[in-house]
């Protein structure tokens, strides 16, 4: 299998997996009023196919003669449960991470959901594996917290004023209900702790000697996807958070291009995952350690913010309080990353 070699294509692959995981959710965006449920569907079958594409291809290449299949036959029972147990906690997270972006928008779901689950994420994988600087690691997490604490503010405040210019319209003589500002934010919330714990149990997935490696990490945690989508849309295609529900019937009304953006945002989401694991594995000189790989993969929320907020127009008419908050929220998110991607530098432990 392919590993790096130097610790500046270490960073290349960080990097990539920042600009995958920072723009799949423009894939659901494009959809238009395609249900996040049905598109989900196509998000994991495109994700699984991504791993095996990669595991066939740069998992099974290189000059150690040590392929995917070998790797596979090589790992141990509990490695390859924790890899699929870490795809099923992932999946939940993800798809209430998607109803997020469906209620609130990219710019307000990522930062919030993505940044707990950096600082989950960062803290367990340095207590597995202690690489980085503790001191700047939890500087970069407190930087985090607050970037969250401040998204937030500005989506509440945001989300008042437009109801003030724009209330609701009574149907039918009906009082309209109140839009609940809250429920995003808690979709969001809930997502980014679940999420923070499926990365540390990748890394369970990893150790030992029977571990897997990281292209068979990826197959083993899509199929876990893949596996939980149909069992969670049970539950969201008949209690949706937003709509009536939706027969499975529905999904084969989809066009091709809905169809395709999802299988498009699932490989792109793994193109970003594999990138990472396989990051993480570096050794040597080329390591950059599990806790700094997340996070930098996790650098991916600016991007998605930075799609919600230009793009997307999700912050649209913004009065000057808010547009202060959101520039204070880069700030901090960008100064919580930037002490997170140094701690190797100055750490103790190597």
């Amino acid at each position: 299998m392919i590993l790096p070699g130097s610790y500046l294509f270490t960073i290349i692959l960080l990097v990539l997996s920042m600009l995958c995981w920072g723009s799949w959710a423009n894939t659901f965006k494009w959809t238009g009023k395609w249900r996040f449920e049905l598109y989900y569907f196509d998000f994991a079958f495109g994700a699984f196919l991504a791993a095996l594409l990669a595991a066939f291809t740069f998992g099974s290449m290189g000059w150690d003669g040590f392929s995917f299949l070998d790797d596979v036959r090589n790992a141990g029972k509990r490695q390859d449960m924790f890899a699929f147990l870490a795809g099923a906690i992932f999946n939940l997270a993800n798809m209430l991470l998607v109803a997020a972006v469906a209620l609130a928008g990219m710019s307000v779901a990522f930062p919030i959901g993505i940044g707990l689950a950096l600082i989950i994420g960062v803290g367990w994988s340095y207590m597995l594996h202690p690489v980085g600087s503790p001191i700047f690691l939890g500087l970069g997490c407190v930087a985090i917290i607050a970037a969250v604490i401040l998204n937030a503010i500005a989506y509440r405040s945001y989300t008042a004023r437009q109801n003030e210019l724009h209330p609701p319209v009574p149907v039918k003589g009906k009082k309209p209900a109140k839009p609940s500002v809250n429920k995003g934010l808690i979709l969001a919330i809930v997502a980014g702790v679940l999420m923070g714990c499926f990365y540390p149990l990748v890394e369970m997935a990893r150790d030992s000697d029977i571990g897997l490696g990281p292209y068979s990490v990826g197959v083993v945690f899509t199929a876990g996807i893949v596996f939980t989508t149909f069992v969670y849309n049970l539950f969201f295609m008949n209690l949706p958070v937003q709509g009536e529900p939706v027969e499975f019937t529905a999904y084969f009304a989809g066009n091709f291009r809905q169809h395709g953006l999802g299988l498009l945002g699932g490989a792109l989401w793994t193109t970003g995952a594999v990138a990472n694991f396989v990051a993480a594995r570096a050794e040597g000189a080329a390591q950059a350690g599990p806790a700094v790989s997340y996070a930098m993969g996790q650098g991916a929320t600016l991007i998605t913010a930075l799609w919600g907020l230009l793009v997307w127009k999700e912050f649209e008419g913004a009065e000057g309080n808010v547009r202060t908050l959101l520039f204070i929220m880069f700030v901090f998110f960008i100064a919580g990353l930037g002490a997170v991607s140094v701690a190797p530098l100055f750490s103790a432990v190597r």
